[in-house]
């Protein structure tokens, strides 16, 4: 992890907007879920963000890729931090709140911090990273229940599925800085939501046939928002919070998306956690600010 920032009151109010607009992502994919399968709406959301990435990238006159070693880049990326966690995180949230998705999205640090260690010589795990990791898989366990892994069904496996989800953003934030780090942010974020979408239009077209177009205007809105909004934009806010707080003080949005996404979840759709789920978060909130050096980082 890079050596940490501090954080300005801009940057706190960036990470703040940040952390509201991923925290209402969480339901605007569920209200989308209610007229539209999964796989279309996961090519609603890379394709609509491409298109906004691609005029940014353009406007700003931006060189774009002409490696095929990059664009193979992008594909194994838009596979792993979009085709992947997507599809997995929309099919959980058709089995459990969207509340508790978001609880166990935080895991995406934990697994980020393992990842890491196991790739990059730099990355290794200290003891104070270990210790983080090790309270924050038990605030999943906790999060998820002995008696729903127990007695495993349709539920404890849409939560699987979620946390499947964030294995995979993992592995995409260390395919990233292999090797899409020489590029423009958000170059690589329009490349990779490129490979994204070539990879997902045939694959709704099988899956769930021609793509219809005319949806309710609530379900408009909600592709609106979580692809313009809750991705391009949230991709451009993300690398402007990233270049002024660093890695560490931006992991710190993992923590303000849970709430937001609970409280919506609440008002909108009458979803209602059971307790564990906030003691889950509680130790996952724990871990990861052990793991951002707010807590039990040795002071010189």
């Amino acid at each position: 992890m890079s050596e940490q920032k501090t954080l300005s009151p801009r940057a706190w109010g960036e990470l703040l907007l940040l952390g509201l607009i991923w925290g209402g992502s969480f339901l605007s994919i569920r209200v989308a879920l209610d007229e539209i399968p999964v796989t279309t709406t996961v090519l609603h959301r890379t394709g609509w963000a491409m298109i906004a990435l691609w005029i940014v990238v353009i406007a700003t006159r931006l060189p774009i890729p002409c490696d095929p070693r990059v664009w193979g880049a992008f594909l194994v990326m838009g596979l792993l931090n979009n085709i992947i966690p997507f599809g997995l995180m929309s099919w959980g949230q058709l089995h459990i709140e969207s509340g508790l998705t978001s609880i166990l999205n935080a895991a995406t640090a934990i697994f980020g911090v393992l990842v890491a260690a196991i790739v990059f010589a730099d990355e290794r795990l200290t003891l104070r990273k270990a210790a983080g990791v090790g309270i924050g898989f038990a605030g999943v366990a906790t999060a998820i229940g002995a008696s729903n892994l127990a007695n495993f069904d349709l539920r404890s496996t849409a939560q699987l599925a979620v946390l499947a989800g964030t294995v995979s953003y993992a592995f995409a934030g260390a395919w990233a800085r292999a090797r899409l780090g020489h590029l423009p942010p958000q170059v690589a974020a329009a490349g990779m939501l490129t490979g994204s979408t070539v990879i997902m239009l045939p694959a709704a077209l099988v899956v769930d046939g021609p793509v219809a177009l005319d949806l309710q205007p609530v379900t408009w809105a909600a592709i609106g928002y979580f692809a313009l909004i809750a991705t391009a934009g949230a991709y451009l806010l993300y690398y402007r919070v990233l270049h002024m707080a660093g890695s560490g003080n931006l992991m710190l949005v993992t923590l303000l998306i849970p709430p937001v996404a609970i409280v919506l979840g609440a008002w909108m759709r009458a979803e209602e956690l059971h307790p564990r789920a906030f003691a889950g978060f509680a130790l996952l909130a724990l871990g990861l600010l052990i793991l951002n050096g707010k807590i039990g980082k040795p002071r010189n």
